[in-house]
């Protein structure tokens, strides 16, 4: 657990509304909450699977532009796991609706297992910070 927060870093979520449901995710600059990137919605999907998808197109982001030591955080230790893993250990079954979904997913653990990163992957702590900036703000 991190006690202090990184100058720069960036932060990652989804949000899903229904589960399944539709599902959108985002990745955010944690200082000022300026948008890096934003995909969805999908269909047919789980929160689990956008913290996982969220986190990858994180590191893919940041080791495109070069930022091979900003850390990364996400408030799911699931995500965590799956990127650790390489693999997203989800139950939820594939159906029409969320094929794309699928075929992300495959991407996603191909770049994991053919690509290396340096970024520090951090659990963000709401108890001590509040929400993660890049949170939807749609809990009630």
């Amino acid at each position: 657990m991190v006690s202090k927060l990184p100058q720069i870093s960036i932060c990652v979520d989804a949000a899903c509304s229904g589960n399944p449901g539709t599902m959108e995710y985002q990745g955010v600059e944690t200082n000022t909450k300026h948008r890096i990137f934003h995909q969805g919605p999908f269909k047919d999907a789980t929160n689990n699977i956008g913290e996982f998808l969220a986190l990858v197109h994180g590191l893919g982001y940041l080791k495109k532009h070069g930022h091979n030591s900003v850390p990364i955080f996400t408030d799911s230790v699931t995500a965590m796991a799956w990127v650790r893993d390489k693999k997203a250990k989800t139950k939820l079954e594939r159906t029409p609706d969320n094929a794309v979904l699928f075929d992300l997913i495959a991407r996603a653990e191909n770049w994991l297992k053919t690509n290396t990163y340096k970024n520090p992957i951090l659990k963000w702590d709401t108890e001590k910070w509040g929400e993660i900036p890049a949170d939807f703000g749609r809990k009630n």
